[in-house]
């Protein structure tokens, strides 16, 4: 069994959608993260940067005590080496998936999250900032359709890569960015969102949050710089 410390955001569905997809067991525990619980010493305990998602393993490898992973790109590996699935056992193929797994790492996820930051939440619009990050975001995904424009996913075979990018690249509209502009983008997206694995993997813990409903002040204080106290 597999707990699960989680919210619906691109970075826990990572994790929703890769246990769906390798059929492991787990347990939910949600951590609401607009009301502070990332702060909260036990959790701090399994993942010390006070983000989710982060799991502990209550079987894993070669038995032993429980093991905890933080960072969802740490724990998509953790769970693709455990299970063998979605990640090549050849050296190329681990490397092809590797290197566009810390690409989403790295670049779109970070480009996104204060693209969408400073077009939705930041309390004053500072254009030269929203400019910034969208043209990044929209420049990556530029990079990511020329990749797909001769292979169905991003290292070849379905694999973490396509895991760890798709919750960030499907909200491309919040970006001012059309999947039409990225024809190959669009393709892959719907060939991402057709498996069922996904499908259930972005239904998790739809009741926990309300996408339609404002965040409140308490909300934008925890998430956007409120700081635990010592």
């Amino acid at each position: 069994m597999i707990d699960l410390y989680y919210w619906p955001t691109p970075n826990g569905w990572k994790l929703s959608i890769m246990l769906e997809e390798t059929g492991l067991p787990y347990k939910l525990i949600p951590v609401d993260i607009g009301r502070g619980k990332q702060f909260e010493p036990e959790f701090l305990a399994i993942s010390p940067n006070n983000r989710i998602p982060a799991i502990v393993d209550h079987d894993p490898a070669g038995g032993g005590a429980p093991i905890s992973v933080f960072e969802s790109g740490a724990i998509l590996l953790y769970l693709a080496e455990k299970t063998g699935q979605f990640m090549p056992s050849d050296l190329r193929g681990r490397y092809e998936v590797t290197q566009w797994l810390m690409w989403q790492m790295a670049g779109l996820a970070p480009m996104s999250g204060q693209a969408g930051h400073f077009t939705h939440y930041a309390p004053e619009k500072i254009p030269y900032a929203i400019e910034r990050y969208t043209k990044e975001v929209r420049r990556l995904y530029g990079v990511m359709d020329k990749r797909l424009a001769d292979r169905t996913y991003l290292a070849g075979e379905y694999s973490i890569a396509d895991i760890a990018s798709y919750p960030w690249a499907m909200p491309h509209d919040r970006y001012g960015i059309s999947a039409d502009e990225f024809p190959n983008v669009k393709r892959w997206l719907a060939a991402v969102r057709a498996r069922p694995a996904v499908e259930r993997g972005l239904a998790v813990g739809n009741e926990l949050r309300n996408p339609t409903k404002p965040l409140d002040d308490e909300a934008k204080r925890w998430l956007f710089g409120k700081k635990p106290e010592a």
